[in-house]
């Protein structure tokens, strides 16, 4: 196995759930999964950070020489190239999607559209954005779905998410 940097590799998949990190300790202590802050100890040098990207045949040992990118892959950075979306208070316009078939089902589909001039690029960082903002549970783990971009540039893109229905309010 060759160590590689993830710098080096495009579009390193930070937070593909099969990716296994790795933190090595000044004193050569192994942590996996790291705990907590590790970027911290990373950037006053008391230890490395490491992943693995387990492949069908073989798994490649890369190591993180850019603890911003890995910061901001998973969220712990505000990147607002990487979601589309500025940190402030959306303006959304939103209502049940009209294709929604189970009208007493615990999640609904909605459509929402932008109208701050954002988009969303990153569901996790949008849902994060409307559970700190509306209350909305958005699932992370369902398919979402955006409209074409609109041929009109006053019109936003129309995007449909799963929400928990007790959550909209």
């Amino acid at each position: 196995m060759m160590l590689r940097l993830a710098s080096g590799s495009e579009n390193f998949p930070f937070g593909l759930a099969t990716v296994c990190y790795i933190e090595v300790g000044a004193d050569g202590g192994v942590t996996s999964p790291p705990e907590e802050r590790v970027q911290d100890r990373v950037r006053r040098g008391e230890s490395r950070l490491y992943a693995v990207w387990p492949g069908h045949y073989r798994s490649d040992l890369f190591f993180i020489d850019d603890i911003d990118e890995y910061e901001k892959a998973l969220g712990l950075q505000h990147d607002p190239v990487r979601t589309g979306l500025q940190e402030h208070k959306h303006q959304v316009r939103w209502s049940i999607s009209p294709s929604e078939d189970r009208p007493t089902g615990a999640y609904v589909s909605v459509e929402a559209r932008l109208d701050c001039g954002c988009e969303v690029r990153d569901l996790r960082t949008f849902a994060r954005h409307m559970r700190d903002q509306r209350g909305w549970d958005i699932a992370t783990t369902a398919a979402w779905d955006t409209s074409s971009p609109p041929k009109d540039a006053n019109t936003r893109p129309k995007y449909t998410f799963r929400i928990r229905r007790r959550s909209l309010a």
